[in-house]
């Protein structure tokens, strides 16, 4: 399953990355999300540029990647890495924001012990946009 970013979304973006010096809490438009990717370990990313995104997508599907104007935004994402099964998924919860740093939260969903999920790997992800003028990007996992 894959998003794109909306005129609405990215404005919605913009406004909250332009209160300069505040702290903001937003959720940031997805770019792509989903179980099967071909990043099969973890890692957190943050692209700034075209050819780094056309470099992270060739290695994560064979799908034609979405586009992202890097004149206006910087892609952040969590792949998981590879899961034994379906039932897994990773969500992008939250960006606080301060000026040019964001945190950006996560939550790893797992499958329940009591859940019946088809047994296949998996490789859950999500990436979303944030204004470009973000420079310092941490992440932080939190609990679902």
């Amino acid at each position: 399953m894959m998003s794109y970013l909306g005129i609405g979304a990215m404005a919605q973006l913009l406004f909250f990355a332009s209160v300069a010096g505040t702290f903001q809490e937003l959720v940031p438009p997805t770019v792509a999300q989903g179980t099967t990717s071909g990043i099969t370990e973890a890692r957190q990313v943050v692209v700034r540029s075209a050819a780094d995104w056309r470099a992270l997508w060739a290695a994560h599907s064979p799908q034609a990647a979405p586009d992202v104007d890097f004149s206006r935004s910087v892609v952040a994402g969590v792949f998981l890495g590879s899961r034994p099964s379906a039932g897994f998924r990773v969500e992008i919860t939250n960006v606080s924001m301060q000026g040019t740093r964001a945190i950006v939260q996560f939550v790893e969903h797992r499958p329940g012990s009591d859940d019946i999920v088809a047994q296949m790997l998996t490789a859950p992800f999500h990436l979303v946009a944030l204004p470009n003028s973000v420079r310092d990007v941490s992440f932080q996992e939190t609990k679902p």
